[in-house]
């Protein structure tokens, strides 16, 4: 079997958050998979700020099953998908790299071993994406990808493969990754879709900041609204002026107040739009420029069998 194992060494980073009933059945999984397709691979899972047994019970499992060394990596306080899988990613040293930001395995297991073999064919991204889509994200990467003229379009995943070429084409464009799929979408890299009968688990992160994070940093939505809104108040502007002279020039006595209170509580609606974009983007460019620290790690735990 050895003989036949890829040679490639493989990175698993986890996600871990109070799933202390699925923990030891994902690993269980995943590590029978890894076992019997790769020589060579590690585990790294995060814990951010778990609050029940997940962790406790990830131990006791590595102590009796573990055939290959696990990262645990603490983080000091509970700091969100995005951030916690970032430092997964700068702590894994693998030729590949899966990303799992679920426990939740409602999918075929062999669909790991499938998105291997599809990265092989030609391809540095590969994601796992359900064919039912929710409402609420189907609208937003509807949104998202018609606004970030990337050739690859975004929709719900529950893990994806990427390769060590991705990973330093993307910190060689950024060195935060906000949003780490539209970031890999966006590196120039070839991406291709493994989908798989079934619904992706719901996520109770801070989903709406991502998002609007997201939309300003890989698409130029807030450029275009913006200037939606701008010609707009233009033309708004130049209909009253025309309806102003054509008045003064007809001579018809007009009481004056609606059209005032329309023309400035429209003009000051979008005026605090386009505001509010502007201080969206100079929130990010603060947090994204001056915030060296990029995340909190408590302590690091290496356990080997």
């Amino acid at each position: 079997m050895a003989d036949n194992r890829e040679t490639n060494f493989i990175s698993a980073v986890v996600y871990l958050q109070d799933d202390a009933g699925k923990v030891v059945p994902f690993f269980a999984q995943l590590c029978a998979q890894l076992e019997t397709h790769f020589e060579n691979y590690e585990l790294i899972a995060v814990n951010d700020g778990c609050a029940d047994d997940t962790v406790k019970l990830l131990r006791e499992w590595a102590g009796e099953s573990l055939q290959k060394p696990l990262t645990i990596l603490n983080m000091s306080l509970r700091q969100g998908l995005e951030t916690a899988m970032n430092a997964g990613l700068d702590a894994a040293i693998g030729d590949f790299v899966y990303e799992f930001d679920s426990l939740e395995m409602q999918y075929d297991a062999d669909l790991i071993w499938q998105a291997y073999q599809k990265a092989l064919s030609g391809f540095d991204v590969v994601t796992a994406c359900p064919d039912r889509q929710k409402l609420l994200s189907r609208a937003f990467y509807r949104l998202f990808n018609a606004f970030s003229g990337s050739p690859y379009r975004l929709e719900t995943d529950v893990f994806r493969l990427v390769s060590r070429r991705a990973v330093n084409r993307v910190y060689a464009i950024s060195n935060q990754l906000p949003y780490r799929k539209a970031a890999y979408a966006a590196s120039g890299l070839a991406c291709a879709t493994l989908r798989f009968h079934g619904s992706a688990p719901s996520r109770g992160d801070a989903r709406f900041d991502k998002a609007m994070d997201s939309l300003a940093l890989y698409t130029d939505a807030g450029y275009k609204i913006s200037l939606g809104l701008s010609l707009g108040m233009l033309a708004l502007t130049l209909l009253a002026l025309v309806y102003t002279v054509v008045i003064w020039a007809v001579g018809t006595p007009v009481t004056g107040w609606t059209t005032t209170m329309l023309v400035l509580s429209a003009g000051l609606a979008g005026m605090f739009f386009i505001l509010t974009i502007a201080v969206k983007y100079l929130n990010l460019l603060v947090r994204l420029t001056f915030k060296k620290q990029n995340y909190l790690i408590e302590g690091i735990e290496k356990l080997q069998k």
